[in-house]
């Protein structure tokens, strides 16, 4: 007997998610990004953190940590499709990406 172990397309972006929202610190960006006002200076924000989203600066200094372990985050739940990112200027900001959350909580409700 042979089982077949190929991943369906939308499995491995699946598993990209569950990878990305196994970190709880990362679980808390995400969390943080779904009302930025409510937990990021946007008074000193350069653009509208709904539409271009929160920069790294303020999210690396709510979190505390370490410039590049922040990026490396970011990084983590952008190939996941959870957030998108925006250059302004020199600095990069992120916002969540709430069609692909949506997209990938049907596929998950789909898959299970």
């Amino acid at each position: 007997m042979t089982t077949d172990t190929a991943l369906p397309p939308d499995s491995a972006q699946l598993l990209e998610v569950f990878k990305a929202l196994a970190n709880p610190v990362r679980l808390q960006v995400l969390r943080w990004l779904r009302d930025p006002e409510k937990h990021f200076p946007v008074e000193q924000g350069i653009a509208d953190p709904y539409e271009v989203g929160v920069c790294v600066s303020h999210i690396q200094g709510k979190l505390g940590l370490a410039q590049s372990t922040v990026s490396a985050y970011l990084a983590a739940l952008e190939r996941a499709g959870l957030v998108r990112s925006t250059r302004v200027g020199k600095w990069t900001h992120y916002r969540r990406d709430e069609e692909n959350i949506a997209r990938i909580v049907a596929v998950l409700g789909e898959s299970l």
